[in-house]
């Protein structure tokens, strides 16, 4: 009669074991855009101490295109072990409102681990245009309704949505020019052919201190570390804006939840390194390292947020 409870304790014990044996083998972490943009940069930022961590390699595969999706419907058909992870970004949850056809759920086809991090957008112009705050930008754009442009790096990107959401609280009309891409977008502001734009804090940096452009506000709702002068939209005279773009990790939907978590702490302690909080620091960015289940929370809330400033800004899935 003892050896049963004996048998179930041995069993029990080695599926813990197996469990905690993962990863076995290295792992394949998807980041859907190109090499060198903020999302590639805090993947590998991470995966070098989950490598460390978990005694395994983190592998880290570009996979841009076609707004994100290539990369994100590759992961979110991969298997289901723990093998293949997902670097997102906010786009995961602004491209099924800005599209009709996407072959993704973000709900639905992945288990969330954690969001990693935010990175604010910064409000910058062209020296050109007589503003050198956001009230004087709302007081101009009002005067000249549809006169001013702005660009984006794409529909549905960060850059267009702080705008459009910008737009929508202040009651002012810009004419949105979008690019393949933050770094031409930055190319045509910084030459006077666009005169508004809201790239990200690490891309516009080196443009503010070269005084090439000037920055009116950034869209988080604190202050950024790496431009700590410059006032929020909120604190500048829109109470309640916030547009961060952020970044999380997650792995197919029906991964083994001892897998998720098990990532889960791994990528929460790279986080909490000195050494990742000081590179993401330098790049404008701040870790956050939430549970499984506020990630999840967190993108349902994302989605819903989008949807309502793409309706007021009348943008129609293309």
């Amino acid at each position: 009669m003892k050896a049963i409870p004996f048998l179930l304790s041995a069993l029990l014990c080695t599926a813990t074991a197996a469990q905690t044996a993962y990863p076995t083998r290295p792992v394949r972490f998807i980041v859907p855009s190109a090499a060198g943009g903020g999302t590639d940069i805090i993947a590998r930022a991470i995966s070098l101490k989950l490598s460390e961590s978990l005694g395994q390699q983190f592998v880290v595969e570009n996979r841009p295109g076609a707004g994100q999706m290539i990369g994100i419907e590759l992961a979110a058909r991969s298997p289901a072990d723990g093998y293949t992870i997902l670097m997102a970004a906010s786009t995961l949850a602004i491209n099924p409102i800005m599209y009709k056809q996407v072959p993704y759920d973000p709900i639905r086809d992945f288990a969330p681990i954690t969001q990693a991090a935010t990175l604010p957008n910064v409000l910058v112009v062209n020296p050109s245009l007589p503003v050198k705050s956001l009230a004087e930008l709302i007081a101009y754009a009002k005067a000249h309704p549809g006169r001013l442009n702005f660009a984006s790096a794409g529909i549905g990107t960060s850059p267009q949505m702080s705008i459009e959401l910008l737009k929508s609280m202040a009651g002012i009309d810009m004419v949105h020019i979008p690019y393949k891409g933050t770094a031409p977008g930055v190319v045509d502001l910084l030459a006077g052919q666009v005169l508004v734009m809201a790239p990200n804090v690490l891309t516009a940096l080196p443009h503010i201190k070269s005084g090439k452009l000037r920055p009116l506000a950034v869209t988080s709702v604190r202050r950024s570390v790496a431009l700590p002068e410059i006032p929020t939209v909120a604190e500048a005279g829109l109470p309640g804006y916030d547009s961060t773009q952020w970044y999380g990790v997650l792995a197919p939907a029906g991964t083994p939840r001892e897998i998720v978590v098990r990532l889960h702490d791994g990528i929460v302690h790279a986080l909490r390194d000195a050494e990742v909080g000081k590179r993401l620091a330098a790049d404008g960015a701040e870790a956050v390292g939430s549970s499984p289940e506020e990630f999840a929370v967190f993108i349902k809330s994302e989605s819903e947020k989008w949807a309502k400033v793409a309706s007021a800004a009348g943008i129609k899935a293309e």
